[in-house]
């Protein structure tokens, strides 16, 4: 029995065809590279729900066998009309523009789950009222055992407003100088915690900030000691911080914001912050986001002392920014999980980013497009890590790609660097290559080869 293309079969010659032996098999569909941007962002399993529709459509003789991945395509591009998928080649893993951190196929899996009805505020075993999340909160616990207690919220500036409004409405907040960060989108530090009702007692200057600083600002009004990371930039030369340690011994909360997410410490970042060693070094409470360098789902992380947790968590300001049971999710399937996209991309080998960009570009000028192979530097990104690079490898195409690339479906985006368009592999994944390669080819001007 000859085989046709797409995985059909050809009954032998005289024979009536069987149309369910015509239709192609799934896993065939499946790897069809126009489906590679929905398969990346839906899950398989949402994206092999519309394939066998599309399966059963053929079958009825709705539609032709080889129109089986066509139709597939166009209803999933419907499915996803809102955030298109984006092929990452920009070498910033945390690409906040982009949504930062990438889910896990776990984490994907789990958003499936939540999608219909969920035990997310009920003990199935005694039919009542349980802990909103408490699966979620249990592995976050399980991941940083120096919290005595936790709390999640929608995002990291939620985390710090909760805590600011509970400790300090009314109150001060002693907080260096050089601490007073912008955030994305023209977001202050400092506007977001004046909002609480709280009171800055700024201290220290820019670059120079003491123990004695703090120590000079504390009185009856002093809510707690605020110690931020400035995620986003690096001060560098004639400078002065204090530890969280010695902050510690001046007998009020400290409340320590990382923001970037690191759990526990990292040796491949080792000037992050991370929430095991605030917490170990007496930090009262600790704020981080879940989206970046954990590589979860945006949320707000609190991890600290029990009394301050448990204020915080019956706030009436807390029901305003709780999380939904799809975060809760996809934060708990992110924390008992094996692996993320975002350390996989961070982890990357350079030497087996290179051999992917030389096949890539072999590919490419082997049909005429103008490709090349360079080694350059990725980034943290996401507000992590500022100042670290890592090493990384790029396809390189004419900068006029860099707008057809933007347009086509699945959409890439690389950076245009001296009059090139670098696609860096970094944050791509492998099995996205192929889906990379006709992506260029159509920018070209040209559709897939056969057989691509």
């Amino acid at each position: 029995m000859d085989l046709l293309p797409g995985g059909c079969t050809r009954p032998p010659t005289g024979a009536p065809v069987d149309p369910r032996r015509r239709v192609p098999r799934t896993d065939l569909v499946l790897a069809d590279p126009r489906l590679a941007g929905a398969v990346a962002t839906l899950g398989r399993a949402r994206v092999k729900v519309s394939i066998g529709h599309a399966q059963e459509r053929a079958r009825r003789g709705e539609i032709g066998p080889e129109d089986v991945p066509t139709v597939v395509a166009a209803t999933l591009s419907g499915a996803v009309a809102g955030p298109r998928p984006v092929v990452n080649a920009t070498g910033v893993v945390l690409h906040t523009n982009l949504g930062r951190a990438r889910l896990s196929p776990t984490a994907v899996a789990a958003l499936v789950v939540a999608a219909g009805h969920t035990d997310v505020e009920l003990d199935l075993g005694t039919g009542r009222r349980a802990r909103r999340g408490r699966g979620a909160l249990a592995a976050l616990a399980a991941a940083v055992p120096d919290a005595e207690a936790v709390h999640v919220v929608n995002n990291g500036a939620a985390a710090l407003l909760l805590a600011a409004t509970v400790l300090a409405a009314g109150r001060e907040i002693v907080v260096s100088r050089g601490e007073l960060v912008e955030i994305g989108d023209g977001f202050r530090l400092p506007d977001l915690l004046a909002s609480t009702g709280a009171r800055l007692r700024e201290v220290g200057t820019t670059n120079r900030t003491t123990r004695a600083d703090y120590a000079a600002a504390l009185g009856p009004h002093t809510g707690f000691l605020l110690k931020v990371h400035p995620s986003n930039f690096v001060v560098r030369g004639f400078t002065a911080a204090v530890p969280v340690a010695d902050l510690a011994g001046l007998g009020v909360p400290v409340v320590v914001d990382i923001g970037s997410g690191l759990l526990a410490p990292e040796a491949l970042l080792p000037d992050e912050p991370d929430a095991a060693t605030a917490l170990r070094c007496g930090a009262a409470l600790v704020t981080a986001s879940g989206d970046k360098l954990l590589g979860g789902p945006q949320a707000g992380l609190l991890l600290g002392r029990t009394e301050l947790v448990e204020r915080l968590r019956r706030h009436p300001l807390a029901r305003a920014v709780r999380v939904d049971k799809l975060t809760l999710a996809a934060l708990e399937a992110t924390l008992r999980g094996s692996g993320t996209p975002t350390w996989q991309a961070l982890r990357a080998d350079p030497d087996g980013l290179r051999v992917r960009a030389e096949w890539l570009r072999a590919a490419l000028t082997a049909d005429g497009v103008p490709a090349g192979v360079v080694g350059c530097a990725a980034v943290v990104g996401g507000g992590g890590a500022p100042g670290v690079e890592l090493p990384s490898w790029a396809v390189a195409l004419p900068a006029g790609y860099a707008a057809a690339l933007r347009h086509g479906d699945p959409a890439v985006l690389g950076r245009v660097e001296r009059g090139q368009l670098l696609l860096d592999l970094r944050c791509v994944p492998p099995e996205l290559d192929p889906a990379l390669r006709v992506a260029v080819h159509r920018a070209a001007g040209r559709g897939p080869r056969p057989g691509d």
